[in-house]
């Protein structure tokens, strides 16, 4: 878990905050917009004060300039909800020279432990999903400081394998998190994309703000590979091709370049936040900067 979570890691992040971008419900007092109104901090609006309001609320100020009674109301604010999933299937298992000996998974998990760190030290609710076929682990949100502990307990026992259906997994996901809230998804994204945006957007309009972190390794965007290579695919260790690399290049780097375009207009249509990060940067650093542009767009 020390390696998972190195005492640096929350140092890079500083004093930035993962702030919702739409409205969230939670339970107590945070940092968060609520659907709810109430007395908080954020002024929303003047209404006229009708019979059995509190007096409390009445702008009095107003009353004076107007001689007519209006209610103040403001927004509520609330804390977050979030959920950190956490893709453990076999193609997470690939790492290259580039990437600092880590391999997607552990990208992926070093970016969940860091990013539920920050959360649950903001008073958020935090909780896991780790999947590859199906969902292997489920922690619901919290918001208590042992619930790192489990967190960090189970990404750092988490081993890839198998293959995985990323639009069915997300379909079932939806049913499980009712409430709105905010879902972070670690993945390489590689499937369908004709099923995995209809899946983004079940979650969508559950109510949820989700954003993809869709996390690849330097090899995979520029196939560096020059001499006659055995390819084995990590989700079925049976498969397996030799080939020379500089024969199918430009293939793959057409398909792959079809493959990325897809997947960002269909997350632009569906408002879905999608952040490309490659294993070959310290993963913190990466974390900070778009925290910090998001706070700024916020």
């Amino acid at each position: 878990m020390a390696d998972l979570l190195p005492a640096n890691a929350p140092a890079t992040l500083g004093n930035l905050h993962l702030l919702a971008k739409q409205v969230m419900e939670g339970f107590r007092s945070g940092l968060h917009k609520s659907p709810h109104k109430g007395f908080s901090v954020e002024f929303k609006e003047h209404r006229s004060y009708v019979q059995g309001d509190d007096p409390r609320t009445i702008d009095w100020k107003l009353y004076g300039k107007t001689d007519r009674l209006f209610i103040r109301e403001h927004e509520q604010e609330t804390n977050l909800r979030a959920t950190l999933l956490v893709d453990c299937s076999g193609s997470m298992a690939y790492g290259g020279s580039r990437a600092n000996g880590l391999t997607k998974h552990g990208y992926a998990v070093r970016c969940a432990a860091a990013l539920s760190h920050l959360m649950i030290r903001q008073q958020d609710g935090c909780g896991l999903v780790t999947f590859d076929t199906k969902v292997r682990k489920f922690i619901p949100p919290r918001v208590r400081p042992k619930h790192l502990t489990a967190i960090l307990t189970e990404l750092a026992g988490s081993k890839t394998g198998g293959e995985t259906d990323l639009g069915d997994v997300f379909h079932r996901m939806a049913a499980k998190l009712p409430r709105r809230g905010l879902l972070i998804i670690f993945s390489d994204l590689f499937g369908d994309v004709e099923r995995l945006i209809p899946a983004l957007a079940h979650l969508r309009h559950s109510g949820h703000e989700v954003v993809v972190f869709q996390i690849l390794d330097p090899d995979e965007l520029d196939f560096p590979f020059d001499r006659r290579t055995r390819f084995r695919n990590l989700e079925d260790h049976a498969d397996h091709h030799t080939v020379d690399p500089v024969q199918v290049r430009r293939a793959y780097m057409e398909r792959l370049h079809v493959f990325r375009e897809e997947l960002k207009n269909g997350c632009g249509r569906q408002r879905i936040g999608l952040v490309p990060l490659t294993t070959d940067r310290p993963y913190a650093e990466a974390l900070g900067h778009y925290l910090a542009m998001r706070r700024r767009a916020r």
